[in-house]
C-alpha cells in the first residue's frame, strides 16, 4: 500500500473494553496493513499493562468516571471528576491533534469519551464498539458523535439514540482467536479429569467472585457424584476453597485454582457446562465456542447489564441463569441437574449457543476501520468456519 494507516485506539478500565481493541488491532495485523498505532487510556487501567506487553504505543490521560446515579455518600469523588473531565478532554485534543490519526476506534469505558470528543473536534472519523446488550452511558455519548457505530447485538439498536441507528452495523464482539484453539485433552492431563462424569468450568473473573465462591461450596458434596469441577475461584479465596470439606472418595473431582492464563481456551474446550458471571466479554466467549452455561449475573451493574446479557443468552435456549440479585445454591444446583443429566440437552443448547456467536467479529471490525478510514479492506486473514 502507498499510505500507512494512522491508528488511534481508546477503550479500556476492564478486559470487556480492552481485549475487543487488542484483538481488532491484532486482526489489522494479520491483514500485513502498512500502519502506525497509538493507544489512549488511563495509566492504572488493565489497557497500560496491556500495550506494555504488546509494545504498543500508549499514552496515558486524566479523566473522570461518569455515573448515571450519583450519590451523596460519593460526593467528594464525583466533584473531582467533574474537574478531571474537561482535564482529560484537554489532554486528549493534544494527543489526537500531535498523532492525527486516519481513524479512531473506541471500546468504551470512562476514558473513551474524552477522545470520541477530541476526534468530533479535530474532525477524525470515529468507530466507536459496543460490547454489551445494552448501550453504556459513555457510548450513548459517543454514539451521536460517532461516524460509525459497531455493535456486538441485533438488540443494542433500540438503546442507540433514533439519529445514530442508520449509522450502526452489527459486528459482534471480537474474541481472543487462541480460545478457539482449545485441546481438551491437554485440560484432562493437566488436571487429572475422569471421561466417568461431566466437567463443570466455574470462573467468577480474575478475582473471583464470591457469591459464586460461595454458592459452589455449598453445592459441592451434592454436585460431585455428578460432576467434576475446576473452579478459578481468585488468589483471594483459593485457600478457603481448599478447604472446604468434601466426601473422601469425591475429593479428587474438584479442582480449585488461583486464576487461569493460556490454559483457559484448553478448559473451554474441555468443560461440558460453564459457570460464570455474564459480562459483555464472557458472552462473546461463550457463545463463539459454543457451550451452555448457568449464568450468575453481576447485579447491580450499570444499567443492569449483566442481568440483560443472561437474558438474551437464556431467550436464545444457549444458556440457563439465576436472575435474582441474591440466589440460593439449591437454585445453581437445580439449574444444573439437567444439563448433567442430559447430553442432548447440553448439545442443543451448545449449538443455539454457537448460533449466536460471530467468530468473524475482529475482521469485520477490521474492515469497518478500513472503510471509515477511506482504505480499501484487503483479502486474507479470515478465519475458516
Amino acid at each position: 500500500m502507498s499510505r500507512t494507516l494512522r491508528l488511534l485506539i481508546t477503550g479500556g478500565g476492564t478486559g470487556g473494553h480492552t481485549y475487543p481493541a487488542l484483538t481488532t488491532l491484532q486482526a489489522v495485523q494479520r491483514r500485513q496493513v502498512p500502519h502506525d498505532v497509538l493507544w489512549v487510556g488511563t495509566a492504572n487501567g488493565l489497557e497500560a499493562r496491556i500495550t506494555a506487553e504488546h509494545g504498543i504505543p500508549f499514552k496515558a490521560i486524566t479523566t473522570g468516571k461518569l455515573r448515571r446515579r450519583p450519590n451523596l455518600r460519593e460526593l467528594g469523588t464525583n466533584l473531582a471528576d467533574l474537574f478531571r473531565i474537561p482535564v482529560g478532554v484537554a489532554q486528549a485534543v493534544v494527543h489526537a491533534a500531535r498523532y492525527l490519526p486516519d481513524v479512531v476506534l473506541s471500546t468504551g469505558g470512562y476514558v473513551a469519551v474524552p477522545i470520541g470528543v477530541a476526534a468530533k473536534l479535530i474532525r477524525r472519523p470515529l468507530v466507536m464498539h459496543e460490547q454489551t446488550t445494552v448501550v453504556g452511558l459513555a457510548n450513548r455519548i459517543l454514539a451521536r458523535l460517532a461516524t460509525r457505530i459497531a455493535l456486538s447485538h441485533e438488540s443494542s439498536l433500540e438503546h442507540l439514540p433514533p439519529s445514530a441507528r442508520a449509522r450502526a452495523v452489527v459486528t459482534g464482539n471480537p474474541i481472543r482467536p487462541e480460545l478457539l484453539r482449545g485441546d481438551r485433552a491437554a485440560a484432562y492431563d493437566l488436571f487429572g479429569l475422569t471421561f466417568e462424569v461431566p466437567l463443570i468450568y466455574v470462573t467468577g473473573g480474575a478475582q473471583g467472585s464470591k457469591q459464586i465462591n460461595t454458592l459452589i461450596a455449598e453445592i459441592l458434596p451434592r454436585l460431585l457424584p455428578h460432576a467434576q469441577v475446576v473452579h478459578q475461584c481468585g488468589p483471594a479465596w483459593i485457600d478457603q476453597m481448599r478447604a472446604v470439606e468434601l466426601p473422601p472418595a469425591l475429593a479428587e473431582r474438584y479442582h480449585p485454582v488461583p486464576y487461569v492464563g493460556p490454559e483457559l481456551a484448553d478448559l473451554f474446550a474441555a468443560a461440558d457446562v460453564v459457570i460464570s458471571r455474564s459480562g459483555a466479554g464472557t458472552v462473546s466467549e461463550l457463545t463463539a465456542i459454543g457451550k451452555p452455561s448457568v449464568l450468575v449475573p453481576l447485579i447491580p451493574t450499570g444499567g443492569d447489564e449483566q442481568r440483560k446479557n443472561a437474558s438474551y443468552l437464556v431467550s436464545a435456549g444457549a444458556a440457563r441463569a439465576l436472575l435474582e440479585p441474591h440466589p440460593v445454591a439449591d437454585q445453581l444446583l437445580a439449574e444444573l441437574m439437567p444439563l448433567l443429566a442430559d447430553p442432548g440437552l447440553r448439545g442443543v443448547m451448545a449449538e443455539a449457543a454457537r448460533k449466536l456467536g460471530r467468530l468473524d467479529a475482529a475482521d469485520v471490525l477490521c474492515d469497518l476501520l478500513l472503510e471509515t478510514a477511506a482504505l480499501p479492506p484487503l483479502t486474507g486473514g479470515q478465519p475458516s468456519r
